[in-house]
């Protein structure tokens, strides 16, 4: 295939439909499934929650030779073969009848996951658009983004009214009859492997592992991961006990697809007018000062609506900020296994992330001590941006 100077937008418009699927059908999903399986597993929030870590987990250790096969152009292989465990993941989470079944469905997910989320994705767009790797990632996360929003609902009807095991055979047709032939057709004809500039020098990915750059990009990136995996799990949970009315502990974190796409929006039309780095600088922090408004107003309604805002328009540009840290500031002919490398300390963090704030919930404080932890996480991982940005800038590329 030919490099192109501008990204091929019918290729990546259906790719971010399958994207919408997959995080709407298992990630957001997670959350409105973890109490009807808790009553009837019998498990506390910690034993459920820990579902999600270990397939988290399983994401993360796979997150490297996944960015290695990209890299040497098996991308169809791995985006279709994850499409098709997702759904198989889904069909057989609903004959669990008991722990081990339920702990064993999601480690299966989560390596379904590894092949069809973001970093495959984003791996995939930067190898075959390298003169516009980032418009095709902000045009990616834009139908990606709303996933919250269509399967929040979605799937609390289904739940309602199939029951949560046969609204799983809906998701998981979804997955098997839209995802998987779309990256089968779509993928087609992938960039082969190629050698580097730098590696034909003698300078392989795992020279710029000991970069100060790449080391700070992964503190900002195992950080924010951790934090944005911590919340959505956790989400209706944490927003029933602001004592909002249920028709608002549903709409108002299913409103936060609308809020992050509105900031990719953002960041489409107006980011050629500003500063990039300021701009990637600047978009994390919107990440602590959510948490803060919610810390600050504990129990009130306004302080979740403010902390929704916040965050779903941090998270939503966010998104392009991690996927693209690597392509910027560190290399870019091996983004796929640089992006790769981080993904087991990322899992760590990811799949801690989720049972640690389970832990930490109690029936008497709720959320209160996990949201400062949360919130001094985010910060470190600000901190750790603007540092490696400084260094970046201020040496020659290699």
């Amino acid at each position: 295939m030919m490099e192109t100077s501008r990204h091929d937008r019918r290729l990546v418009g259906w790719l971010s439909l399958a994207q919408l699927i997959t995080w709407g059908s298992v990630f957001y999903t997670f959350s409105l499934l973890l109490e009807p399986v808790e009553r009837e597993l019998g498990l506390t929030r910690a034993q459920s929650s820990l579902a999600f870590s270990l397939a988290l987990l399983a994401e993360g250790v796979l997150a490297y030779p996944v960015g290695r096969w990209i890299d040497q152009g098996h991308e169809r292989a791995v985006m279709t073969g994850g499409s098709l465990l997702v759904a198989t993941g889904l069909l057989l989470h609903s004959f669990i009848h008991g722990v081990a079944a339920y702990y064993a469905v999601w480690i299966a997910l989560g390596a379904g996951l590894a092949g069809t989320l973001y970093s495959p994705v984003f791996a995939v767009v930067t190898r075959r658009f390298p003169h516009d790797f980032r418009r095709a990632i902000i045009t990616l996360t834009f139908l990606g983004g709303l996933a919250s929003t269509v399967f929040i609902p979605l799937s609390a009807w289904l739940i309602a009214s199939l029951g949560w095991r046969h609204a799983l055979w809906v998701l998981a047709a979804i997955q098997l009859l839209v995802c998987a032939p779309l990256h089968a057709v779509l993928l087609r004809g992938a960039p082969p492997a190629k050698v580097a500039a730098g590696e034909a020098a003698g300078k392989s990915h795992t020279a710029y592992l000991r970069t100060a750059p790449f080391l700070l990009i992964g503190v900002f990136v195992i950080g924010m991961m951790g934090v944005t995996a911590a919340l959505p799990p956790h989400m209706i949970s944490l927003l029933r006990g602001t004592g909002l009315a249920e028709a608002w502990v549903i709409a108002i974190p299913a409103s936060i697809g609308i809020i992050q796409v509105a900031g990719r929006l953002l960041l489409f039309f107006f980011e050629h007018h500003f500063d990039l780095h300021l701009a990637n600088r600047l978009i994390p922090t919107l990440i602590p000062l959510g948490l803060g408004a919610l810390i600050a107003g504990a129990g009130h309604p306004w302080a979740a609506v403010l902390f929704v805002v916040l965050y779903g328009l941090g998270n939503g540009m966010m998104t392009i900020v991690k996927g693209t840290a690597i392509a910027q500031y560190v290399n870019r002919d091996h983004v796929a296994s640089l992006n790769g490398a981080l993904g087991l300390p990322t899992a760590l963090a990811r799949a801690a992330a989720p049972l640690l704030l389970g832990v930490l919930w109690s029936a008497e404080s709720g959320y209160g001590i996990g949201l400062w932890v949360l919130l001094m996480a985010s910060v470190v991982s600000v901190l750790a941006l603007y540092l490696a940005q400084r260094k970046a800038l201020a040496a020659p590329r290699a």
